[in-house]
């Protein structure tokens, strides 16, 4: 396996969380270019959103490990949060618990630099981005700092954060 996201969710034993930071993501994306031209997905037509990654989800969640994903994002929002607001619903029904929560509100939380994955509250694998939102590299991190202060950041923004049902994007 040659993706370190799938291959952490294929190790984990109990749980994933995902952080994610940032406003925007990969601005040349295919998918979210065909959103603003006007592509939505359609929930009652499955095979039109279904993809790959969602495969894995199940099969995680089925396994026992909770997923939860935790999105701090600033209001109003931009076009890029409004894509990721509008194409969650896959990932929830899944089995992916995803929570959305306003930066304002995220102010006083000590939170690591950059998004992350967390699995089994033990190995930490840290993304590091381009400016415009490209990936550029990823890290493993495990020591016993790091850990903690991931999990006591996820579980800050998880206890705060709305639940995708509720958030409405401002």
């Amino acid at each position: 396996m040659t993706n370190p996201v799938l291959e952490g969710l294929a190790k984990a034993r109990h749980s994933a969380v995902h952080l994610e930071m940032r406003d925007a993501y990969q601005p040349g994306d295919p998918e979210f270019i065909a959103w603003q031209n006007g592509k939505r997905l359609d929930p009652a037509d499955r095979s039109s959103w279904w993809r790959p990654f969602l495969d894995v989800v199940v099969e995680t969640t089925g396994r026992g490990v909770a997923m939860r994903r935790a999105r701090i994002v600033s209001e109003p929002v931009t076009d890029y949060i409004k894509y990721e607001f509008d194409v969650t619903f896959p990932n929830v029904a899944a089995g992916e618990l995803v929570r959305w929560l306003p930066r304002r509100r995220a102010a006083d939380i000590p939170l690591p630099g950059t998004d992350l994955w967390m699995f089994d509250g033990s190995s930490v694998l840290f993304t590091y981005f381009s400016g415009v939102g490209e990936v550029v590299d990823r890290e493993w991190r495990s020591e016993p700092a790091v850990v903690e202060l991931v999990s006591t950041a996820f579980e800050a923004v998880w206890e705060r954060a709305t639940p995708h049902e509720e958030y409405k994007p401002a």
